[in-house]
């Protein structure tokens, strides 16, 4: 796993071992998500939530975003985004939280440019999510959803509806914008 571009570009990340624990997102999807949010990401406020190992978030910032909130619930995965960090020289524009996401989402006041959702696949967690994510998006936000390719997401959440939607092999790419 490695950034793909920006200031960190071939930069190698850590991860955590295991499938159960951990899925990677491919470089294939990885690079269809910021191609989605490629003109969006200039000095934005990124929320890169069930973050894993960071390098969603790691590679908004390195692609130009001002900073980045990175939340996980597991302790080891939270030393391997403030590692991943380090090794990109990007800690400094980094907040990294070890705190379950959900909770995390549903209480929080910041405002974010851009929230990136890759849960566990087919747990239910971005439908949990999703309308507590809509309180946390500055008006111009986008939320980009990771899920499995089978998984039923809704057509609206609050005042943000679905924008686009694409299909990679077994993942699917969904975001929202907020209705004109």
């Amino acid at each position: 796993m490695r950034v793909i571009t920006g200031s960190a570009r071939g930069r190698k990340l850590k991860t955590l071992e295991g499938d159960e624990i951990v899925r990677p997102t491919t470089d294939r999807v990885k690079e269809a998500i910021f191609s989605i949010i490629q003109f969006d990401l200039a000095d934005a406020r990124v929320l890169d939530l069930f973050a894993g190992s960071g390098q969603l978030g790691i590679e908004a910032l390195s692609r130009g975003a001002e900073s980045a909130v990175f939340v996980d619930r597991d302790s080891q995965a939270v030393e391997i985004i403030k590692d991943n960090l380090k090794t990109t020289g990007l800690f400094q524009k980094a907040t990294v939280l070890n705190a379950d996401s959900v909770s995390y989402i549903k209480n929080s006041r910041n405002k974010f440019d851009i929230i990136l959702l890759d849960p566990p696949y087919n747990k239910g967690l971005i439908n949990e999510v999703l309308e507590s994510a809509v309180g946390c998006c500055d008006e111009n936000a986008t939320i980009v959803c990771e899920t499995d390719f089978n998984e039923a997401l809704p057509d609206s959440a609050g005042d943000f509806e679905k924008f686009r939607e694409y299909k990679y092999s077994k993942t699917k790419i969904t975001t929202y914008k907020r209705k004109k």
